[in-house]
């Protein structure tokens, strides 16, 4: 087994993974940038290397300076963890040539896999379904002809990453090209690649992963489904295991697994991976992409099935086969997480760092708390603002929903905003309570619950107030009349509607 493992990533994902290296008595290597120096997985890891200054680019995605730090603490594997360079397959390659494990899939199976319109191409070999769309990076006049001949709304993807990143719906052909400029640039600056493609964009779908799993020796098995249908800007926020949509029919578990599973293999794949589909209202299945690495929502995974996957993957990456068949994994329960975001939910969910004054955790039965803050943090606003994942497990759906909306209620994060408040709205509606789920879910949300108008300025209260008095002398009915117009509610800090 490995002596010394080296993180190349930051945050929560960087605690989690040192929390297994620990159980496994394996010495753990951090990686910061300036700003991450005090960070929470610089505190706990082992060892600890400084990589560059804030700008990711000088810093978690330099190959150069991450291989450094592993070679000078005498790392023998690197964990990637997501983001970043986990899906990176010269990242990949260049950790193979240095001598030194990537713990996830060979570096051609990335290639394979990790491009989106390689793993279109793949899919379509392997007998997937896919979503209509291009298996190529597309230019403005490709883009026109795709859009003219498949009909709007169509979606614009970055070929190299995920996440968001690089994605622009387009609803009309006035957009097209600066919604391809702006998507191309963004996925330039997370990916280093600038290359899109297009989809036809099914609206009203739902989005179901399923995680797989496979050695070094041949053997894969998927663990069950994962739903991320709850979505803001193209990027998940709530995810459960089951699928609510797939725990009332069942055999679509099996369809889409095997479906998961012929495609990764086409691609020659082993270590955790994820299959990404799109289901429309038929309950059709349509192949999306494959994430060549751990994802943010595997904690769900783990509260239903009792499986460690980061513990599975080192063991993976160190040669060990798979400890059980498909025939022996089974689901238990549900289980519900939620992603806690510095952010502001009622200002276009804009990033909200800085300086975290009091924290009160959940506790209790059923909780789990995947997190990198602490009393007296400060949130960087160089970097994505996770603080953490909020992940319960009960024995029914319902169970959980209610249990995650008792442990939101005790989570307190003082000085910054959330979007726990928000969270407690979402859980508590009759949409979600009835798993009415789909990717469009968060702004049907706003339109049916409009956050309260801001409360009026003290030039507006001292003239209300000066009417009113003066309304004291009139009839009663334009007294009441006064009064009505007069009451305005506001909102707490947590963003809660009144």
């Amino acid at each position: 087994m490995f002596r010394k493992v080296l993180i190349a990533n930051r945050g929560e994902i960087a605690v989690r993974v040192i929390r297994t290296l620990r159980e496994m008595a394996i010495s753990s290597v951090a990686v910061f940038s300036d700003p991450d120096r005090t960070s929470l997985h610089v505190r706990m890891a082992d060892e600890a290397a400084h990589i560059g200054p804030g700008p990711s680019a000088e810093s978690y995605l330099r190959v150069d300076r991450i291989l450094d730090a592993a070679r000078r603490h005498g790392a023998d594997a690197i964990h990637p963890g997501y983001g970043f360079l986990s899906e990176d397959a010269d990242f990949a390659g260049a950790c193979e040539s240095a001598g030194i494990t990537f713990i996830g899939p060979s570096a051609a199976s990335i290639r394979a896999m990790g491009s989106k319109t390689a793993a279109r191409r793949t899919a379509i070999a392997a007998g997937a379904p896919v979503i209509p769309g291009t298996d190529h990076a597309v230019t403005l006049d490709t883009l026109r002809a795709f859009a003219d001949a498949h009909g709007y709304p169509v979606l614009l993807k970055a070929v190299a990453g995920g996440g968001g990143k690089g994605m622009r719906r387009v609803d009309r052909a006035a957009d097209l090209e600066s919604a391809l400029r702006d998507a191309s640039s963004e996925a330039d600056r997370a990916f280093r690649s600038p290359d899109i493609y297009v989809e036809r964009l099914l609206e009203r779908s739902r989005h179901i992963e399923i995680q797989l799993l496979g050695d070094r020796h041949g053997n894969m098995v998927h663990l069950g489904e994962r739903e991320c249908s709850i979505q803001r800007r193209h990027q998940k926020v709530i995810e459960e295991c089951p699928s609510p949509l797939i725990a009332l029919h069942p055999e679509m578990r099996q369809e889409m697994g095997q479906a998961a599973i012929r495609a990764a293999r086409a691609a020659g794949y082993y270590n955790a991976g994820t299959v990404e589909f799109l289901v429309d209202s038929d309950r059709r299945f349509y192949f999306l992409e494959m994430n060549t690495r751990l994802q943010v929502e595997h904690p769900v995974t783990e509260l239903v099935t009792g499986l460690d996957l980061v513990r599975l993957q080192i063991e993976i990456a160190d040669g060990a086969r798979l400890p059980f068949t498909q025939d022996q994994i089974a689901w238990r329960g549900a289980a519900i997480e939620c992603r806690i975001y510095a952010e502001d939910p009622y200002n276009n969910f804009l990033p909200y760092p800085g300086k975290i004054t009091r924290l009160t955790r959940p506790l209790g039965p059923g909780i789990r708390l995947d997190g990198c803050v602490y009393d007296g943090w400060t949130v960087p606003m160089e970097y994505d603002p996770l603080l953490a994942k909020l992940a319960v497990w009960a024995d029914t759906r319902d169970h959980a929903t209610t249990r995650m909306i008792r442990a939101l209620r005790e989570y307190d994060v003082g000085g910054i905003h959330t979007n726990l408040g928000f969270f407690r709205q979402i859980l508590e509606d009759p949409e979600f309570r009835a798993a009415n789920l789909h990717t469009g879910f968060i702004d049907e949300f706003f339109q049916r619950r409009r956050p309260p108008e801001p409360p009026p300025d003290l030039a507006t209260v001292a003239a209300l107030a000066a009417a009113l008095h003066t309304a004291t002398h009139k009839p009663p009915a334009a007294t009441a009349a006064l009064e009505t117009g007069s009451r305005w509610q506001t909102s707490g800090r947590d963003g809660l509607l009144r």
